[in-house]
């Protein structure tokens, strides 16, 4: 049923669901750009949103937001400081970000004429 719902919006040009972790990630992969590996987005995690996260909860987020289509991982080059090992750097693809301009406007829209959302 799900696969049926995921082909339907698809044909209909319903933008991608995104849930609020996955929102969250996206909005500091686009804020970090290339910077953006595991430690900067747990940073940015906590100073933006005051959300204390797990790197498991970050990476199984990015795992899904990956196979997803929505941002694409690469390694960076190898560093004496991390015994030799790369960072994996993460960033968003088009298909990323308009899934992330889809769903702030829909959040937009929906919070209009709300007056006592006003901060």
């Amino acid at each position: 049923m799900l696969i049926l719902c995921a082909l339907y919006s698809k044909l209909r040009g319903v933008a991608e669901y995104l849930g609020e972790f996955e929102q969250l990630v996206l909005l500091a992969l686009a804020r970090l750009g290339e910077d953006a590996y595991g430690v900067t987005i747990r940073q940015i995690l906590m100073e933006r949103a005051k959300r204390l996260a797990s790197f498991g909860a970050i990476y199984s987020t990015i795992r899904r937001l990956e196979a997803k289509g929505l941002v694409r991982s690469f390694k960076g080059q190898p560093e004496a400081v991390r015994g030799g090992r790369a960072k994996k750097h993460v960033a968003l693809t088009a298909r990323g970000r308009a899934a992330l301009k889809a769903t702030h406007a829909a959040i937009i829209r929906m919070a209009e004429g709300i007056t006592d959302l006003n901060y």
